[in-house]
């Protein structure tokens, strides 16, 4: 019997391990088997004070799960070309939180331009009530100033942030210029920086005024974002929220701000309604398609190699297992087009075996030993493997476009496609070039 190394072996069952957990994850919630019924485990556990929750089911888009696609103009004429991309990125974020709130998840929001017009279009994935989301998404953002109230202390446990933060200060969204990312110049650390028109900053002074050493909290949507302590007067119509920011919180303070700031009214011009039914069709024939491709590409693996097309197949199979657990873990939004994207990676998959094998075929004719012939094989096929992947990574990333540049594609579904064939490649290479390696070393017979 051939010595194995115990690297190998323990690398080996690593592997095995790692298929085992990704099987387990991969269980229906229930099944029963010899009349027991079993349970998929929970991702459920405390450490310490902390509590993580993890819910591990397949996350599907709006062509599979039902739900709305809605389609809205922007008006941005009472804007100006130099704050209309503020503007629209305020109003996208303004959505996506909105849309969050109302519990509606995986949701899709762009902004696109056809002509000289602007458009919002908001997927809402396994949404039922199509009218309610129409209403929440089409309200203008309201934004509002309130200072803290004192609050008895009987009342005090059971008090919200609209019981300790009751004044209203008159400041609202049309008080505001703007909202901006500033740098202290004595820290050098990210500020945000308000500005006021002219009523604003007479109000705003009375504030400062009032709750001098106290706490304003600034609410959109009734939503609480910040309450900064005031620590001094301000009469002349500017002011600066600092504390923990870096630069990408800051960003994200200012866009909030923004948003009631520079409202832009939007009017709903189109609305279609997906049934769950169609989206069920389409998940029944992805699955029988990958069925069969995955079928006959076992087949043609093992008709054609043999013995280590067997073992190709079982890479496969863990391949498969490790790429559907990252879907439930990330987690991934599948489109139909991100099904097409999974089964086109099945076959991209066993590519780099087959490179492998034949370069290994080469060098058995060669006159090598099978063992030399098979890390031989591996290291040569490594240069292929890696070039012909990275074009399709790269191809991969312009179809993803993950800096949302406007003049690549912005489609979620052609997204959706390009995040799972992504995810197919990477997978596929620790699959073929590590899993398979050392399957072979363990399982496959080695000749001298």
């Amino acid at each position: 019997m051939a010595f194995i190394p115990k690297q190998t072996k323990n690398l080996f069952f690593t592997i095995i391990g790692l298929a085992i957990v990704c099987l387990a994850i991969n269980l229906p919630p229930s099944f029963t088997l010899f009349g027991k019924t079993f349970y998929r485990p929970e991702f459920n556990f405390n450490l310490g004070g902390l509590s993580f929750k993890k819910n591990i089911d397949l996350k599907y888009g709006l062509d599979l799960a039902g739900g709305g696609s809605l389609v809205f103009e922007i008006d941005t004429s009472k804007t100006t070309s130099d704050n209309q991309a503020s503007a629209l990125e305020s109003l996208k974020s303004n959505i996506e939180r909105r849309v969050n709130l109302f519990g509606i998840s995986e949701t899709n929001v762009q902004i696109s331009k056809i002509n000289n017009t602007h458009r919002l279009t908001v997927e809402l994935p396994g949404i039922s009530n199509l009218d309610e989301a129409i209403a929440l998404i089409g309200q203008t953002a309201q934004l509002s100033f309130r200072g803290e109230t004192p609050i008895p202390p009987e009342a005090t446990p059971s008090a919200t942030f609209n019981d300790l933060f009751a004044k209203d200060t008159g400041i609202n969204g049309s008080h505001l210029v703007k909202a901006q990312v500033e740098m202290n110049p004595n820290t050098s650390e990210p500020e945000v920086g308000l500005e006021f028109n002219a009523e604003g900053t007479k109000l705003f002074e009375a504030a400062t005024k009032e709750f001098l050493n106290k706490r304003i909290a600034i609410f959109l949507d009734e939503i609480p974002i910040t309450y900064p302590t005031v620590q001094s007067v301000i009469s002349e119509g500017k002011a600066v929220i600092n504390g923990s920011f870096d630069t990408k919180s800051a960003k994200s303070m200012a866009a909030q701000l923004n948003a009631g700031a520079l409202p832009l009214p939007i009017k709903l011009i189109s609305q279609t309604t997906i049934g769950a039914t169609l989206g069920k069709d389409s998940i029944d024939k992805g699955i029988f398609a990958g069925l069969v491709g995955l079928g006959l590409v076992s087949l043609f693996m093992i008709g054609n190699y043999g013995f280590l097309g067997f073992i190709s197949v079982i890479s496969l199979f863990i391949y498969g297992l490790i790429t559907l657990t990252l879907y439930r873990l990330i987690p991934v939004t599948l489109t139909f087009p991100g099904i097409v994207g999974f089964i086109l990676s099945v076959g991209m998959a066993v590519d780099s075996n087959i490179l492998i094998f034949e370069r290994m075929r080469e060098e058995v004719r060669a006159g090598k030993p099978w063992n030399v012939a098979m890390e031989l094989g591996f290291g040569r096929a490594w240069d292929s493997i890696k070039d012909a992947n990275t074009c399709t990574i790269i191809t991969g990333l312009i179809l993803f476009n993950p800096f949302n540049w406007s003049f690549l594609n912005t489609s979620g579904m052609v997204r959706g496609f390009a995040v799972t064939l992504l995810l197919g490649i990477i997978i596929s290479i620790f699959t073929g070039v590590v899993v398979t390696r050392n399957l072979l070393r363990v399982l496959a017979k080695k000749n001298n």
